[in-house]
């Protein structure tokens, strides 16, 4: 599990005046949704967040405490300015302890496939997959060794190194990652084609 750990408040006032006033302060103003229905108003250190969010991922529980009691959750949604990039709202989702949980977990491509070194072109169809499991068995991301893949071989969903506490739920034979013989270009044509390409042009022109 993630040692990321956020430092929050509680907020009781709501609306667009008093998120403004947060922001103002340097702070982020966001919603820790509980699984149990009971939603909480919290605002956080924007620089903290920012520097945080780099390294979390859609599948990444981080440690909410608001108020000295502490939350297993995730970052559910984050909403930016569109003109400077800056953060303006975050939704947490709380995780329970003990329950098994759906996430959408990112692949990650590594190696120097033997294909590619022959001419090859790694092509990677898919990015992530959901899984299910307890939470403290759910992985930030899925390493994929693609070293070995030749030229016209694939990996596929099933070949993907998963431990035995985690059950995949997305199709098994959706392909990861293969390598393709590169397409080779068609040639340029010689002036000489060309010149018989406009004489065979006009020929038919004529004939119309």
């Amino acid at each position: 599990m993630s040692k990321v750990i956020l430092s929050a408040k509680s907020r009781e006032n709501k609306g667009s005046g008093e998120a403004r006033r947060i922001r103002k302060a340097g702070r982020i103003p966001g919603v820790l949704y509980g699984r149990k229905g009971v939603a909480i108003s919290l605002d956080l250190d924007a620089t903290d967040f920012a520097h945080q969010v780099k390294t979390i991922s859609e599948s990444t529980i981080v440690k909410v405490e608001i108020d000295g009691k502490s939350y297993d959750a995730f970052v559910k949604d984050t909403q930016r300015n569109i003109l400077d990039g800056n953060i303006l709202h975050v939704d947490f989702y709380e995780v329970e302890s003990g329950v098994l949980l759906k996430a959408r977990v990112s692949l990650q491509l590594r190696g120097n496939p033997i294909g590619v070194r022959q001419g090859g072109v790694l092509e990677n169809p898919l990015h992530d997959i959901e899984v299910e499991c307890m939470p403290a068995d759910l992985p930030e991301r899925i390493i994929v060794d693609v070293s070995e893949l030749a030229v016209n071989q694939a990996l596929f969903v099933r070949d993907l190194p998963i431990a035995k506490s985690i059950r995949i739920i997305s199709n098994v034979d959706q392909m990861v990652a293969q390598i393709k013989l590169a397409r080779e270009e068609a040639p340029a044509p010689t002036a000489a084609a060309e010149g018989e390409e406009q004489a065979a042009e006009g020929e038919t022109e004529a004939k119309d």
